[in-house]
C-alpha cells in the first residue's frame, strides 16, 4: 500500500479531535459539531419521528452516547444496517461530590476511580477539569478548565526504602487526592470553581450557590503529540477509545450521498465500567433507535427490525493489546499484532470478543481490497482476557458483530501511544466495511 498525501491529515485530524474532547460528553460534542457541518440533524427519542431515504440524522442519549445514520435508499429491511460502534469514555479520576478534604496544610481533592486506569500515571501530572454542571435553575453546561488545577504527587524515593524491592502500591483512598490548593478554608471549593468557569464563559446564571451537582473529571492539560524521530507515534491521553470513535466518525462522513444501505455510527459511554447503564452498550438504547428507523422507513414490512438486524453487521472497534518490546511474553507468539501493523481482528473462544469467521472475512476482504492484510489478536491461555461493547451489543440485536482495534501500547495509562501510521488504515477500513453491500447475515 502506497503512503496516502492524506495520511499525515488524518493524524493531524486524530490530535485535534483528542484535545477538544477531554471527557465523553465533550467528545460527543465534538462529534456533533462534525455531524452538524455535514449536514445531519437531530432526532429527539421524545417525539414522533418522520424519515425519508436520504436522511442524515443523529440521537444522543446522556449527554456522552450518539448515534448517527445516513439512511439508505432501500429500506434496512431488505439491505440491513451497516454499522461502527466505539466507546467515548476513559480510565480516569472523578470528582466526589463532596470533594473537599484536608490534610498537612493542603486542599485536597477526593475523587473516585473510574474504570481500571493505570494509577501511577496519574502522579505528577499537571491536571485540570472538565465535564458538566447542573444548575438549580435545571439548565446543565459543559465546562473545561485549560489550565493546571491541581496534582497528585509521588512519595520520593528518600522516603520510600522499600519500592525498588517491593514496587509501587497504591491505595486508590489514601494516595490519589489530589492538591488544589494550599492554606485553610477561604471560601472557595469546587462549586465555586466550576461556577466561576461558567461565569467567565457567559452564564449568567452560575454561582457558587446555583451549582448543585456535577459530573466532573480530570485530565492531562498535555495535548496529543507526534512522536518520534520522524513523528511515527501519536501519544495522547484517551486513545482508548476515542482514536475508535474518531475513525468510526471519519468512516461515516467519508460518503454523505445517500447509499442503498443504511450507514451509521454508535458510540456509547460507560464501557470502562461495564455498559450497564441507560446509555451503555448494555440497555437497549441502539435497538430502540435502529427499530424505529427500520419501521418509519417506506416499504418497510412486517418485522422490518428484526428482518434488518438479520441482515446487518456491527463492527465494534476498540484498541488493541501491541506486543510490547521489553514484554513481549504477555503476548501469544502467534498472535500478536506490531504498532504500524495496521488494523487489528480480535478473536476470543470464550466471547470476550464477538469475532466469527464470517464476520472477521468481511473485515479482512476490505482490507485486502486497500493494499494491506489485517493483523490478528488472541489473548494468552494462561492470562485473562479483556471485553468490548461487541458481545454485548451482539446480544442485545442479535446481529452479526467483529471485533476489531488499532494496536497501541501503554492501554489505561494518563498517556497512551499508536502508531501514526496506523491511523489513516482504521479510517480507510471502516470506511469500505460501512459501503458493504453484501455480508452474510446472522444466521449464516
Amino acid at each position: 500500500m502506497t503512503s496516502d498525501p492524506g495520511d499525515d491529515d488524518r493524524s493531524q485530524d486524530l490530535m485535534r479531535f483528542l484535545d477538544a474532547s477531554p471527557t465523553p460528553y465533550h467528545a460527543v460534542q465534538e462529534v456533533v459539531r462534525r455531524l452538524r457541518n455535514a449536514g445531519f440533524s437531530e432526532l429527539d427519542e421524545r417525539e414522533e419521528w418522520k424519515l425519508s431515504p436520504g436522511d442524515l440524522r443523529y440521537v444522543v442519549r446522556g449527554g456522552a452516547t450518539i448515534v448517527a445514520l445516513s439512511l439508505g435508499e432501500a429500506p434496512p429491511s431488505r439491505t440491513g444496517f451497516r454499522l461502527a460502534a466505539a466507546h467515548t469514555d476513559s480510565p480516569n479520576l472523578r470528582v466526589k461530590p463532596r470533594s473537599d478534604a484536608r490534610a498537612s496544610g493542603h486542599r485536597q481533592m477526593a475523587v473516585e476511580i473510574y474504570g481500571s486506569p493505570l494509577l501511577h500515571t496519574w502522579l505528577d501530572r499537571d491536571l485540570s477539569l472538565a465535564g458538566r454542571v447542573s444548575l438549580i435553575d435545571g439548565s446543565t453546561h459543559l465546562v473545561r478548565f485549560d489550565r493546571p488545577i491541581c496534582r497528585i504527587s509521588s512519595l520520593a524515593i528518600h522516603l520510600s526504602p522499600t519500592l525498588a524491592t517491593d514496587g509501587l502500591r497504591l491505595n486508590p483512598q489514601q494516595h490519589m487526592l489530589a492538591t488544589w490548593s494550599l492554606g485553610e478554608e477561604d471560601g472557595t471549593g469546587v462549586e465555586s470553581l466550576v461556577a466561576g468557569e461558567l461565569t467567565a464563559r457567559g452564564v449568567a446564571s452560575a454561582s457558587r450557590d446555583a451549582v448543585v451537582a456535577f459530573d466532573l473529571m480530570t485530565y492531562d492539560v498535555r495535548g496529543a503529540a507526534a512522536v518520534g524521530a520522524n513523528g511515527e507515534l501519536v501519544a495522547s491521553a484517551r486513545l482508548d477509545n476515542l482514536a475508535s470513535c474518531h475513525a468510526a466518525v471519519r468512516a461515516l462522513l467519508a460518503r454523505t450521498s445517500p447509499t442503498e444501505m443504511t450507514r451509521g455510527i454508535v458510540l456509547y459511554d460507560h464501557e470502562e465500567v461495564g455498559s450497564q447503564s441507560a446509555a451503555g452498550a448494555g440497555s437497549l438504547f441502539l435497538r430502540g433507535v435502529l427499530s424505529r428507523v427500520a419501521n418509519a422507513l417506506p416499504g418497510a414490512g412486517a418485522d422490518a427490525s428484526e428482518r434488518a438486524f438479520a441482515r446487518s453487521l456491527l463492527v465494534s472497534a476498540d484498541m488493541a493489546h501491541a506486543i510490547h518490546p521489553n514484554h513481549a511474553d504477555k503476548h501469544d507468539p502467534q498472535n500478536a499484532p506490531k504498532l504500524g501493523g495496521g488494523p487489528v481482528v480480535k478473536v476470543n473462544a470464550g466471547q470476550s470478543y464477538a469475532t466469527d469467521a464470517p464476520g472477521a472475512a468481511v473485515f479482512e476482504r476490505a482490507c485486502r481490497e486497500l493494499g494491506f492484510s489485517a493483523q490478528r489478536f488472541s489473548a494468552r491461555n494462561d492470562m485473562r482476557c479483556g471485553s468490548t461493547i461487541g458481545p454485548i451489543a451482539a446480544a442485545r440485536l442479535g446481529m452479526r458483530t467483529v471485533d476489531v482495534g488499532n494496536p497501541m501500547l501503554s492501554m489505561h495509562s494518563c498517556r497512551e501511544v499508536a502508531a501514526t501510521s496506523d491511523v489513516p488504515k482504521m479510517i480507510q477500513a471502516l470506511t469500505a466495511v460501512l459501503q458493504t453491500r453484501d455480508v452474510p447475515g446472522a444466521a449464516v
